[in-house]
């Protein structure tokens, strides 16, 4: 019984540790370990589930695979599911899994090709054009990057083949770019990018079409969904297939069935990764014939057809000479190890990531030790331990500073206590990033104060804090370069109208920590006004339907910080607009979602609508859903919704 209890214990904690990394992976671009220790605790996940079938979630990470999905735009259904690979540590691992499917098939064939350490995507063409594109997602529905995608220049919007057909890859950026990019960033005191696949992750989901454009992201494309074309029946066709028609392949695809050849490939390619404009993390071992890949299918989340072999990670030791602490653009503060340099991967290294103060203490870290450091394609590599033994007598304790290291304020930690955050909202490390939320579409809406111009205000001192932007010197602005004095005045128009924009609009603009456009709406559909949200207690906040304990934290912080009233108090005298609307409650506080395509609303239009008429947004399907707003391809939001009795 007691190892029952155990087993069941550690069942839960892994699914939730694992969930956790799902989504620091795919949705934050932010991982905190690498793939070998997250398949370590998946394969313990499995090895428990199999011994202890009556304590697996429903929802179990060794069924379903992480998603990117974060809800920031349309969401459209893949016509074929996408799956993830299971991976290989050893060369012996591939070696079983090529011959458990040759024993079956004794004519079979494999494609060898590099893992690219990118970002999945799925396109869809139609007559020849290009309809969508979309993230993997969920592997059963994914995000629409469109508008982002036809900026990729290695990406054809035309290609020759007229039916319907959904072409899947990789986009990554090439490792010369990324380094180009994080020296401006350095150069700008932006927070660098931690590895070229977090960059090109983000940079596909960003809202500005012409950043995407500036990045110079590449593709590769290796792979179909939906396609009726009996002709192209192995990978080696279905590669040619891609090239004629104008997309970019890879030049080091192998095609063999022989084992040997197989292992020197992989081999190789470990050692000579370096020599690629892309960073790759392995190599993919694919069944070549799409008859055998029929017969073989799949598991509840991979081909049993193919597999990935990982490679491992370079690890090498050197001195812990300092920890530095880093303000994030959210406030929070991450400690920064300060190496004597040494070479990992082909490149040079001083800095290692130690993401919170937990991760010191478990590392049992001290300034002075002998570490143990990896890099896996990351910019900034990451200390995996302490050679106990080399520990020197002068090694000293690590503090974590009480104050920020930028502008000194109060710091607060978040609901866990793992992180630690600078509460102030005028801090100059965060100043970009809000500067930027603040103006964004769904918050204030200044069209043409984007990113550069916001990082060149800065450096000009014209922007210190966020109500700055109501009080620029436009004359000086129409000396910068690129900005003529008719997108000037445009940009003062922009300013004029933010300060008519609706309450909620507003409070969302502020970046207070969990409260996003749906809570943003919840909030002012129950206070009147601003100053009724500063003389709130923590337990008003709590009564609110759909405001839980971290964000009436939030709030309550938020609410009572010097900084945040004297923001508060300079937007009023500038004119903002802090006052709920009376609103006709026709809706009477009715929950609504919504899925698919809207063909006559946009999706905020939408959302403003059923605000203002009193009604309430869900963001996910519930049984306190009223109705459910379907558009075209809806997604499995209609079928969760279909399977509530009361809806």
């Amino acid at each position: 019984m007691a190892d029952d209890l155990f087993a069941k214990h550690e069942i839960d904690e892994l699914t939730k540790e694992l969930k956790r990394h799902n989504k620091l992976y795919y949705e934050k671009n932010a991982p905190e370990i690498s793939d070998f220790e997250y398949d370590k605790m998946l394969a313990r996940l499995k090895e428990l589930e199999k011994q202890y079938p009556q304590y697996k979630h429903k929802d179990s990470p060794t069924e379903f695979v992480g998603s990117d999905i974060a809800n920031f735009g349309k969401i459209i259904p893949h016509k074929v599911r996408m799956y993830s690979l299971d991976n290989a540590y050893s060369l012996e691992e591939v070696k079983s899994f090529v011959h458990k499917i040759q024993a079956e098939e004794s004519t079979v064939s494999f494609s060898l090709e590099h893992k690219i350490d990118g970002f999945s995507i799925n396109i869809f063409y139609q007559n020849g054009k290009m309809v969508y594109a979309t993230t993997r997602g969920d592997g059963i529905e994914g995000e629409d990057v469109t508008q982002n995608v036809k900026k990729i220049k290695s990406i054809p919007q035309k290609i020759k083949y007229e039916n319907d057909i959904e072409v899947r890859g990789e986009i990554y950026l090439p490792v010369d770019e990324f380094e180009r990019i994080n020296k401006e960033r350095q150069e700008n005191g932006e927070n660098l990018f931690a590895n070229p696949r977090n960059a090109a992750a983000g940079t596909i989901k960003i809202k500005d079409s012409s950043i995407v454009e500036k990045r110079n992201l590449s593709s590769i494309m290796y792979a179909v969904g939906f396609f009726e074309n009996k002709d192209v029946n192995t990978q080696q066709k279905l590669i040619k297939f891609l090239s004629d028609n104008g997309f970019k392949v890879s030049k080091h695809t192998k095609f063999t069935n022989n084992f040997k050849e197989m292992e020197e490939y992989c081999n190789y390619w470990e050692e000579n990764k370096s020599s690629l404009e892309m960073d790759i993390d392995g190599i993919v071992i694919k069944v070549n014939e799409f008859d055998v890949r029929n017969k073989l299918g799949y598991t509840a989340k991979s081909p049993r057809w193919s597999i990935a072999y990982k490679f491992k990670p370079e690890e090498k030791i050197t001195k812990l000479k300092d920890v530095i602490f880093q303000v994030g653009r959210t406030g929070a503060i991450t400690p920064v190890a300060i190496l004597e340099p040494i070479k990992i991967s082909g490149s040079t290294v001083s800095r290692a990531t130690l993401h919170n103060e937990d991760e010191i203490k478990r590392l049992d870290l001290k300034i002075n030790d002998m570490v143990k450091v990896i890099k896996s394609g990351e910019i900034i590599p990451k200390i995996i331990g302490v050679v106990k033994e080399l520990r020197p007598k002068d090694a000293k304790e690590i503090k974590f500073p009480e104050k920020c290291p930028v502008c000194h304020s109060e710091i607060i930690k978040d609901e866990n206590g793992a992180i630690s955050y600078c509460n102030n909202v005028n801090c100059p490390a965060q100043l970009q990033k809000r500067i930027e939320h603040f103006a964004s579409r769904n918050a204030v809406d200044i069209e043409g104060l984007g990113e550069a111009l916001i990082s060149k205000l800065i450096e000009e001192k014209m922007l210190t804090k966020i109500s700055d932007i109501y009080h620029l010197d436009y004359e000086k602005i129409k000396t910068f370069e690129k900005q003529a004095e008719k997108s000037v005045e445009n940009l003062k128009n922009a300013i004029e109208k933010s300060k008519s924009q609706k309450f909620h609009k507003i409070l969302y603009g502020l970046g207070i920590r969990f409260v996003g456009e749906k809570i943003s709406g919840i909030l002012t559909s129950h206070f009147k006004n601003i100053d009724e949200m500063i003389n709130a207690s923590y337990e008003d906040f709590l009564q609110i339907e759909e405001i839980g304990e971290k964000i009436a934290e939030s709030l309550y912080k938020f609410f009572h910080n010097p900084e945040s009233l004297q923001l508060i108090k300079e937007l009023k005298e500038a004119g903002l607009n802090f006052q709920s609307e009376q609103k006709e409650s026709v809706l009477n506080g009715k929950k609504f979602l919504i899925t698919g395509t809207l063909k006559h609303f946009k999706r905020n239009e939408i959302k403003d609508l059923i605000l203002d008429k009193g009604g309430k947004i869900l963001s996910s399907v519930s049984k306190n859903l009223d109705y459910l707003i379907v558009g075209e391809n809806p997604g499995s939001k209609l079928k969760k919704a279909q399977n509530i009795p009361s809806v």
